[in-house]
């Protein structure tokens, strides 16, 4: 079988002069344009973003001290390394550590901090190998689980496990938080699960690697390294302190005899064309101005190189090829409403990059499909129905970036969370949940007047307003990035700056399993 390749030969009608440029070699497939960096628009964009950046970076320090000051020098007192210092200390030098999920159980537990949820995972290479790290920190509450930490950690096991991650852990921990233990212990998505998790992992072949850098007990004699190398057999290897068992978790390993094969070609790197930090100008904190999704991916894909597919039809949706730090990429993007036509687009485009083995990448700022009696007549319902299976079935690396809202079946349609992609990132400015703030409370005051003129009482203004309130509140909070990432909802809130490193160091981890053949189910006509 071959696919046929359709071009139009005759002059287009219409040009987008974002997404066109001057036909010269590979220039043809650059997009993305100079902004004015001196405009009111531009400046005030800028200014409320990187407020916004600002914050996040602020309380990403804060969550990186971890059980503060006091904690951490009796943790140092005892001869330990500090959390992170042992990470630094297991990865190659040099190398990046794409840390996940930081703000697990922030602002999560009435009168308890938890900071990073009393763990650290991320992705960082060990003796030239991506590996899965998990790191207790014990300067939190000595290292217990809550349950916001067994969360976490069964996050990062989900991610080593759909990507072929070998897992290391640097065990130096309290055990279960016994005040919270009925949603620590007995349920599946609990922390019976990580052993399992850990079990079939290594039923897969990906290896499980243990150091246990704290004292799991007190005494030697009930437990010791001794007693385990010596004579249980238990441990394999002795180490003398934490730089000696990081030492030795290098050489493990080092011996796994692992290699990483690649099922897509790789290019020579290039930085994109535009500085990343125009993102913050363009995009904003108002998630009520629009800006052209193009001038996002000119910012993050390798030469602002980018392969448009039907730049002309369904252009709500952004659909193309580029490459990110030389990985291929098909680009799923939000320019507006989800129409028919932009349905129908995306799920042509997921099924040619799951044919062709190319991950995919969804940009989400989307505020649902297209409703109305004109539009179901037209078939949104189905249409919308093929993109949403055309994403729930491909089986390429799927990664999700929210850059913008993310509302209702629209998150679904564009691989939110419940869709399984292998990561799913937020920018500060993002917000998430079924509608907007403003419109839920549009939508429940007119459900409210209708009722009271059912009831023939009157639903004044002020009633108006006093309905509308702690709605709009409501949904402000709990759409807030940071709402999600205390629950685990998504993998990370990210500075835009540092979008395409981020999405860099994702794909190759993600391309450490081999690409499963999709198989569609049947597409409803």
């Amino acid at each position: 079988m071959w696919a046929a390749l359709r071009l139009a030969l005759r002059p287009c009608a219409r040009a987008s002069p974002a997404g066109l440029r001057a036909y010269h070699g590979d220039s043809v497939a650059s997009l993305g344009t100079q902004p004015d960096l001196g405009s009111a628009l531009y400046q005030e964009n800028y200014k409320q973003m990187k407020a916004l950046v600002n914050q996040l970076h602020e309380r990403v320090e804060h969550i990186k001290l971890g059980g503060g000051e006091k904690a951490r020098a009796l943790h140092i007192s005892r001869g330990k390394l500090l959390p992170r210092e042992r990470i630094d200390n297991l990865i190659d030098p040099g190398s990046p550590f794409l840390e996940l999920s930081q703000f697990a159980g922030y602002q999560l537990y009435d009168n308890e901090e938890v900071p990073g949820g009393g763990i650290i995972t991320g992705i960082g290479r060990v003796s030239g190998v991506e590996c899965m790290i998990i790191a207790n920190d014990a300067t939190v509450k000595g290292g217990a689980y809550y349950p916001v930490t067994v969360k976490k950690q069964l996050r990062a096991q989900e991610i080593a496990m759909q990507n072929r991650l070998p897992c290391i852990y640097l065990v130096d921990s309290g055990g279960a938080y016994l005040p919270r233990q009925a949603d620590v212990f007995p349920d599946r998505d609990h922390f019976g699960r990580t052993f399992y998790n850990q079990a079939i992992m290594s039923s897969k072949n990906i290896a499980q690697v243990k150091a246990a850098t704290g004292e799991e007990v007190s005494a030697e004699d009930l437990g010791g390294a001794d007693l385990h190398c010596r004579k249980s057999g238990v441990s394999d290897h002795c180490a003398l302190d934490d730089h000696h068992a990081l030492h030795l978790t290098r050489k493990v390993v080092r011996n796994l005899n692992y290699q990483k094969k690649l099922d897509v070609t790789i290019e020579p790197s290039e930085e994109p064309l535009f500085p990343a930090d125009e993102l913050y100008g363009i995009v904003g904190a108002n998630l009520k101005r629009s800006f052209d999704v193009r001038e996002v991916i000119a910012r993050i894909v390798d030469g602002s190189r980018f392969t448009e597919f039907k730049a002309f039809y369904g252009d709500t949706l952004v659909t193309g090829f580029a490459r990110i730090f030389g990985y291929p990429v098909g680009i799923v993007g939000n320019n507006g409403v989800l129409f028919s036509e932009s349905a129908k687009k995306g799920t042509h485009f997921v099924q040619l990059c799951c044919q062709r083995n190319i991950p995919l990448l969804f940009l989400q700022n989307i505020t649902g499909f297209m409703v109305g009696r004109e539009y179901e007549a037209e078939g949104i319902a189905k249409d919308g129905a093929k993109m949403v299976a055309a994403v729930a079935c491909a089986q390429v690396p799927k990664i999700t970036l929210i850059i913008g809202s993310s509302y209702g079946a629209g998150n679904y349609g564009m691989c939110g969370r419940a869709y399984s992609p292998r990561f799913l990132y937020i920018w500060p400015n993002a917000r998430i949940s079924v509608m907007g703030g403003e419109q839920a409370a549009n939508v429940l005051a007119t459900i409210a007047k209708d009722q009271r003129a059912r009831e023939g009482k009157q639903f004044s203004s002020a009633d108006e307003a006093a309905l509308k309130e702690p709605i709009i509140k409501k949904f402000e909070e709990e759409g807030n990035p940071y709402y999600s990432s205390a629950r685990v909802w998504d993998d990370g809130i990210i500075d835009p700056a540092d979008t395409r490193l981020v999405l860099g160091l994702s794909f190759s981890a993600a391309l450490n399993a081999p690409i499963e053949k999709t198989d569609f189910g049947i597409f409803r006509m």
